[in-house]
């Protein structure tokens, strides 16, 4: 089918050096510009970021500091985009929550206001959640095939998800599991322990704030320190310690430092 268009739309999707909105810098962008009469227009380009890519965010979407060395920053296309962008309205795949935000960023950066108030903006991921539902009702009708009643009491939920685990191990149990890259993580298996260090090898604290690098090294995976180890930091930054003591972190995550602190003044 055609899309029913009174303005052209911009389909498109940001790599970048991370998460953080406000830090991280774009690497590559890409945009399908679709008229109203259904011609379209491709604008693909590699971007220098002026900082350095982490290599776990390298690993995800295949783009090393070595490719963006000799690209041009986004300061020296930002005026090309800015007329390629010019009049479309924006959609693509959780561009609400990251891909505007960030390209904006971008912009401003650049000087340049890229002003969304007069396009519609939409997102696929949106329309995805509220069509096929992802939470605790669909997966019990997904994976057993029932009916949740009382949804929402504590016991009702509880033995759902008890019910759920089992046939997940039993529908994937000697499957693969591969990250979005289609690199092979390891294998699914009936042990508690080996599913814990599958799905979780890079967890140090709940809430995320730091995660083993693919030494095993605890690294920040936050803020300015984000992909430096956190001995590192210690040593150069003595004072960023007690910046975090006092911030606003959860007890598990100050718990964490606490203990790489200690470990290393032990070493």
């Amino acid at each position: 089918m055609n899309l029913n268009l009174r303005t052209p739309i911009a389909f498109f999707d940001l790599e970048a050096t991370g998460t953080n909105i406000s830090t991280d810098r774009i690497v590559e962008f890409s945009v399908v510009k679709v008229q109203p009469d259904g011609t379209e227009e491709i604008l693909t380009k590699k971007v220098n970021p002026t900082i350095p890519i982490p290599k776990e965010v390298s690993l995800i979407h295949g783009i090393y500091d070595e490719d963006v060395k000799d690209a041009p920053t986004f300061k020296d296309v930002s005026k090309e985009l800015y007329r390629f962008l010019e009049g479309a309205d924006l959609a693509g795949f959780n561009v609400l929550k990251y891909d505007i935000p960030l390209l904006v960023e971008e912009f401003l950066r650049a000087g340049l206001d890229f002003d969304i108030e007069k396009r519609s903006l939409l997102d696929a991921q949106k329309i995805f959640h509220m069509m096929e539902k992802r939470n605790l009702t669909a997966a019990y009708q997904f994976y057993c095939g029932k009916l949740l009643e009382n949804a929402h009491s504590a016991e009702a939920d509880t033995i759902a998800t008890y019910e759920i685990f089992k046939a997940q191990i039993e529908r994937y149990d000697g499957k693969e599991v591969e990250d979005l890259l289609g690199n092979k993580l390891g294998v699914i298996e009936n042990d508690v322990k080996k599913l814990h260090a599958l799905f979780n090898e890079k967890m140090v604290d709940l809430a995320g704030r730091f995660i083993f690098n693919d030494q095993g090294v605890e690294c920040f995976n936050f803020g300015k320190h984000k992909g430096k180890p956190i001995e590192q930091v210690l040593k150069e930054e003595p004072g960023y310690y007690d910046w975090m003591m006092k911030g606003d972190f959860p007890l598990d995550t100050k718990r964490k430092f606490t203990q790489v602190k200690l470990r290393s003044f032990n070493k």
